[in-house]
């Protein structure tokens, strides 16, 4: 593959990614939850659905322990998470999401499918699982980080 090619590709990956992020966080906002921003969204997929300690989520969000616990503090103040003990770490504290953390992340999925069917509408049902099942061979199941 020709650079300029790889460079198209890869900025047409992005611009899709960019615009599913952005569709999925219009959605919620319509849903009715306010005060979110879409890197919230990306913090919510890694507490779902056991919990995560602010390292795990920084590691999953490339971001410094700091920021991701300041993230958490935000999402408690919001009401979407909340800090347990954790079961197996007497020292560490385990980020959970509240009942208004899963009905957002519930709103987030329906969003999601709403912006694919719209993608199925231009490409059709089987490019689209194709597209899925070729974008998991590059990308698969690692941390989701956003571009900041």
């Amino acid at each position: 593959m020709q650079n300029s090619d790889a460079m198209a590709l890869s900025a047409a990956v992005l611009a899709a990614a960019g615009g599913l992020t952005q569709r999925i966080h219009e959605g919620v906002v319509a849903r009715g939850f306010e005060g979110l921003r879409p890197a919230h969204g990306f913090a919510f997929a890694r507490l779902a659905p056991d919990g995560a300690t602010v390292t795990d989520l920084a590691a999953h969000l490339g971001m410094t322990k700091q920021a991701a616990s300041q993230l958490v503090d935000e999402l408690v103040r919001k009401g979407y998470a909340e800090r347990r003990p954790h079961p197996a770490d007497a020292r560490a504290r385990l980020v959970v999401l509240t009942e208004s953390g899963w009905a957002c992340t519930r709103a987030a999925e329906e969003a999601a499918a709403e912006a694919v069917r719209a993608w199925v509408d231009v490409l059709g049902e089987g490019e689209v699982q194709a597209l899925r099942d070729r974008l998991l061979r590059v990308a698969p199941n690692g941390p989701v980080r956003p571009a900041w």
